[in-house]
């Protein structure tokens, strides 16, 4: 009997063995080679910006290029806080975007939680205007904005950009979470209320507890934008407190870039998004896929 072949437990005559290698050789094709080709082409862009934050000016201004650096040096990261004074920056950014996060969580989440549990006239309407709200780019709000802020005496402040923040991530926010206490039984409720509690302690005790994974997927989203955000924050801030996208711009002059250190900025920024991340994971999973399955 030939070697790839077995008989079979009924007595039926030979059966066919096939090798763990043929099964293996259509997975490489089909799937480990395109998931390979996906992974460099999202991180060879993060890979190249480090590169080029250690790479000293020699190799970086050079002919040749190099695709890792001969003589590594973080010259540049040194340069970046040292005399670019690039924590002033960072500590602005963090400043809004903590801010904008909590303040639009809460207004969010207690708009979301009257539009999901009360029925009201122009309900609907006002849904659509949330919705209809980021349809439109947010640079056709500078004008007004800009009007209102110097109006209030609050142009060139922290609270100036935490406004002007609010005014895209508060429906974006509103229609997220709509949806996912929309999925939750009114039961658990009217049962706490049953037991004695009203209506606010039902919602803390109950409600809230449930919504934790929701609220951080939601808090992630609002933090990245106002993370990242640089038309609001060109317009409404001053030397005194530019934020991180402002601060990067400026290394790139009329007469050329500072590589070096645009790129050093680059790698700082994305840190705290990826340790962000890192601890959140878990709940940000559970958060964005809250209602995916239903019965």
């Amino acid at each position: 009997m030939p070697a790839n072949q077995t008989t079979s437990p009924a007595g039926e005559g030979p059966m066919r063995y096939t090798p763990r290698k043929k099964k293996l050789a259509p997975r490489i094709f089909s799937l480990y080679i395109p998931i390979i080709a996906i992974l460099l082409f999202l991180l060879f862009p993060f890979y190249w910006t480090f590169v080029t934050s250690v790479k000293p000016e020699q190799e970086l201004y050079g002919a040749a290029v190099t695709y890792w650096p001969q003589n590594l040096t973080f010259e540049s990261y040194r340069k970046l806080f040292v005399d670019f004074n690039f924590l002033r920056p960072m500590g602005n950014s963090l400043l809004v975007a903590v801010i904008t996060t909590v303040v639009t969580l809460i207004v969010s989440m207690l708009a979301a939680y009257a539009f999901s549990r009360y029925d009201f006239k122009g309900r609907k309407g006002f849904m659509v205007m949330f919705l209809t709200n980021n349809m439109f780019p947010s640079v056709l709000l500078l004008i007004p904005l800009y009007a209102i802020m110097r109006k209030l005496g609050i142009l060139y402040t922290p609270t100036a950009l935490v406004l002007a923040y609010t005014t895209f991530t508060i429906p974006f926010s509103v229609w997220l979470l709509n949806g996912y206490i929309n999925d939750l039984p009114l039961s658990l409720e009217e049962a706490a209320m049953v037991d004695g509690a009203n209506r606010a302690q039902a919602f803390i005790k109950i409600i809230l507890p449930i919504l934790t994974p929701c609220l951080i997927a939601t808090g992630v989203y609002i933090f990245m934008q106002s993370w990242n955000e640089y038309t609001f924050a060109v317009m409404f801030t001053n030397e005194n407190n530019r934020t991180i996208p402002v601060a990067l711009k400026n290394l790139i002059g009329q007469l050329g870039v500072q590589w070096d250190l645009l790129t050093a900025g680059g790698i700082i920024t994305i840190i705290p998004v990826c340790i962000m991340f890192f601890f959140a994971q878990k709940r940000l999973v559970e958060g964005l896929t809250a209602g995916a399955v239903k019965g």
